[in-house]
C-alpha cells in the first residue's frame, strides 16, 4: 500500500490554507478546489495547483479524488454531497487497486448536549475511547456525514484509510491569509452592532479550544500516522480530537469581548447579558444554541501520543492582538 505524495484539498480557507502550506513545504504536490478566481490566485502563490469549482460539483470532486493519493476535506463539516463525491472517487481507486488516505473535518458540535448555556457539562470525551463517540446520536450535529465516512471505511476495508478530525472552537489568525474563525468573531460583530456582548442562556456551558495553526500541524501529524499504519487501526478508531488543554465558558467569551470593546470605547457597558432569542438571527439563527450554547469537552489523547503539542498563543492573547484588530478593520 505504498502511497505517493499527491494531495487533493477541498476547502483551502481558514483551516485548509494553513494545512496546504504545510503540505507544500513538506514536498507534497497539492491541488486545491476553490470557488473564486481571486482566491485561486492566492492559493497558487502558496504553491498549489487550483481547480475552480464548488462543493456541489460531484463529478469534478470525484475525478480529482480518483487522481490523488491523499484527500483532505476542510471546507465544512456539513456538506454530505461533497463527501459522497470523495467517497465515490476513493471507491473507484479501490476498484483500480489503488489505496487512498482521506482526512475529513468534523467538529465537536457533534458532542452537543442541548445545554443552551444553562450548565457546565460533566462529560469529557477522549479520542482514545471511540466507543463513546460511536454512541452519539445519529442525528447529532455533523454526525450524519461522519457516519457516511465510517460506513464507507467498513465497506472499503483494507483498500483505504479514512480518518475524521474533530476540532473544538477554533481561534487564531494568519495575517498572510486574512481569514477569521467563526464563533468569537460572530459574537464580537454582534456586540459592535447591538452595543453589548452576550451569551446563550446563563453562558455556563464549556468548550475546548485550539489555535488554527496548531490544528493545521495536527493534520500533518495525522497524515504521517496514516501513511505508516494499517487500515485496520483506522477501522477500529478513525477519530482525532485536537485541543490545547484549556477550556472556556461562553460567559467568559462574552466577558472578554465586552471588556476589550469597552476599553476601546466601542460599547458603553462591558457586562455581558443573555442573547434574546429574537436577536439570534444576527448570530446563527435557529442553531445559535447548538453552536455557542453547548458543552463540548474533548481530549486529544491520540495526537499527543503521536508527539503533537500545542505551541501557539492563548485564546485571549490571540483575540486582543490578532482577531480583534482584524474585525475592527472590516468596518473601515
Amino acid at each position: 500500500m505504498n502511497l505517493g505524495k499527491t494531495v487533493f484539498l477541498i476547502g483551502p480557507g481558514f483551516i485548509g490554507w494553513n494545512v496546504l502550506e504545510l503540505l507544500v513545504n513538506e514536498g507534497y504536490t497539492v491541488s486545491a478546489l476553490v470557488r473564486r478566481k481571486e482566491h485561486a490566485m492566492s492559493i497558487h502563490k502558496s504553491g498549489a495547483l487550483t481547480i475552480e469549482g464548488s462543493l456541489d460539483d460531484h463529478d469534478l470532486i470525484a475525478e480529482h479524488s480518483v487522481k490523488n493519493d491523499i484527500v483532505f476535506h476542510t471546507a465544512t463539516a456539513d456538506h454530505l454531497p461533497s463527501v459522497q463525491a470523495v467517497l465515490d472517487g476513493i471507491k473507484q481507486r479501490a476498484r483500480d487497486g489503488k489505496s487512498t488516505i482521506f482526512i475529513h473535518t468534523s467538529g465537536t458540535g457533534v458532542l452537543d448536549d442541548h445545554a443552551l448555556g444553562e450548565f457546565k457539562g460533566e462529560k469529557v470525551y477522549s479520542d482514545d475511547k471511540p466507543e463513546d463517540i460511536d454512541a452519539l446520536p445519529d442525528d447529532a450535529p455533523h454526525r450524519p456525514i461522519d457516519l457516511a465516512i465510517v460506513n464507507a471505511a467498513k465497506e472499503l476495508g483494507e483498500k483505504a484509510k479514512l480518518a475524521i478530525m474533530i476540532p473544538p472552537t477554533i481561534y487564531g489568525f494568519n495575517p498572510k491569509h486574512n481569514r477569521l474563525s467563526s464563533q468569537i468573531p460572530f459574537i464580537t460583530r454582534f456586540a459592535l452592532k447591538h452595543g453589548y456582548a452576550g451569551h446563550v442562556g446563563k453562558g455556563l456551558s464549556v468548550e475546548s479550544q485550539i489555535h488554527v495553526c496548531d490544528l493545521a500541524r495536527a493534520y500533518i501529524f495525522v497524515l504521517h500516522y496514516m501513511e505508516c499504519t494499517s487500515p485496520q487501526e483506522l477501522l477500529v478508531n478513525p477519530y482525532f480530537f485536537c485541543e490545547n488543554g484549556k477550556e472556556f465558558s461562553w460567559q467568559e467569551v462574552a466577558e472578554q469581548v465586552g471588556k476589550a470593546l469597552h476599553a476601546k470605547g466601542l460599547i458603553k457597558d462591558p457586562r455581558p447579558v443573555s442573547f434574546p432569542e429574537a436577536e439570534w438571527d444576527d448570530l446563527y439563527g435557529d442553531i445559535t444554541g447548538a453552536v455557542i450554547g453547548l458543552n463540548s469537552r474533548s481530549r486529544a489523547v491520540r495526537l499527543r501520543q503521536l508527539g503533537w503539542t500545542p505551541r501557539e498563543k492563548g485564546m485571549w492573547e490571540s483575540f486582543e492582538q490578532d482577531e480583534l484588530p482584524a474585525i475592527l478593520a472590516e468596518a473601515r
